[in-house]
């Protein structure tokens, strides 16, 4: 039986978006070339680290909020580099009153500084405050289908298993978990870490996955202006690819025409 499936909108806390690339704002050279980047893939959410990134609280520094106005750019404000649910909750306290209220963050809790690995019990331990003190929680995970559940459960407003590694471009390494965690959800699902290139853009489309975040696999580029127009096609190539259906696969050939007909 056939699948026929009709797009949806990407809505992440009530708002629409038209673009399903969400990118990070570290690794670039310069504040010129993130700039560049970002406008180059089409996104509309770009992702922050609170802890490591200007966006006010450091006066007289460079403030990336200059070049990534809030009016242009949904600002997605960031965990990383918490190694705890209390730092981490501390993190998007400080994000929300930099931004004016803004209650959209994304969770991100790490369990040491070689993997840069979801901890999923201080993750956990973190959802469940920041959901109950009103925050729209988009929470970095494992590919856990049981946590990725339990995270839903809690009130989280979209799950981000990553695929590979943060940082690594080791690509979809876990395809059969993420198609678990696509079938039950009931929320978002994005691709979080792992990316390295367009095509893994793509599969991670192909999958279902709502949206994919990636920082390193642009900014790492050789050429990072030209890699995030590039995942920019390669997110809207994906869906479409989803949203089709691909052919059934097989292990003999077949004709590509039909044999009736044939002049003899």
């Amino acid at each position: 039986m056939s699948i026929v499936r009709t797009d949806k909108p990407f809505v992440l806390a009530g708002r629409t978006y038209q673009s399903r690339l969400l990118v990070g704002t570290g690794k670039y050279r310069d504040m010129e070339e993130t700039r560049l980047a970002i406008e180059a893939s089409g996104a509309e959410i770009v992702t922050v680290a609170v802890r490591r990134t200007n966006i006010g609280q450091n006066p007289g520094e460079p403030n990336l909020l200059d070049i990534l106005p809030p009016d242009r750019y949904t600002i997605l404000p960031n965990t990383a580099g918490c190694y705890d649910a209390t730092e981490a909750v501390r993190t998007c306290r400080l994000a929300r009153e930099l931004l004016d209220g803004h209650n959209l963050v994304k969770l991100e809790v790490l369990a040491d500084q070689k993997t840069l690995f979801p901890n999923v019990i201080e993750t956990l331990k973190a959802a469940e405050v920041l959901v109950k003190e009103g925050f729209d929680v988009m929470v970095y995970t494992s590919d856990d289908p049981i946590i990725a559940r339990q995270l839903a459960e809690i009130g989280c407003i979209a799950v981000m298993p990553l695929a590979g590694l943060i940082g690594t471009g080791l690509g979809i390494c876990n395809p059969y978990n993420l198609q678990i965690i696509l079938e039950e959800a009931k929320i978002p699902v994005l691709v979080d870490a792992g990316v390295g290139t367009a095509s893994d853009a793509t599969i991670a489309m192909e999958l279902g996955c709502e949206a994919v975040l990636m920082n390193s696999a642009i900014a790492n580029a050789q050429q990072p202006i030209m890699m995030a127009e590039a995942m920019k096609h390669a997110i809207v190539a994906g869906r479409l690819a989803y949203l089709a259906g691909r052919m059934p696969k097989k292990l003999y050939a077949s004709a590509s025409s039909p044999l009736d007909g044939l002049i003899k």
